[in-house]
């Protein structure tokens, strides 16, 4: 198998865009393989690299469906439930503390009835 080619940052060639850039012209890769990768120096460390995919082979992205949306609302809306007290926070809940920030953190002066 040939080996991708390697550009360096801002110098990739028309026709090659990254799936954030694919994405803002309503695109996506399709199926596609990795074209090529783009390299960003740093010092000192392993440089940043970001995968290149042809714009000739992408795809439009799908339209959303009415079903796609109400399951899309009902994850969300999962994320705001607090498996302790089984509230809705009003936010999504952080993964870091894996539940609502009083049953994260409880107020020893202030009792709460769950």
């Amino acid at each position: 198998m040939a080996a991708l080619p390697v550009f360096r940052w801002r110098l990739a060639p028309d026709g090659y865009a990254t799936r954030r850039q694919l994405r803002a012209r309503g695109l996506r890769p399709g199926g596609q393989e990795v074209a090529a990768t783009l390299e960003r120096p740093r010092r000192r460390r392993e440089p940043l690299v970001a995968y290149l995919y042809r714009v000739d082979l992408a795809k439009p992205v799908r339209p959303m469906t009415p079903g796609r949306w109400a399951a899309l609302t009902a994850a969300n809306r999962a994320r705001r439930i607090c498996p302790q007290c089984r509230r809705d926070a009003g936010y999504v809940i952080p993964a870091s503390l894996g539940s609502c920030v009083p049953c994260a953190y409880p107020d020893p002066d202030s009792p709460r009835s769950v």
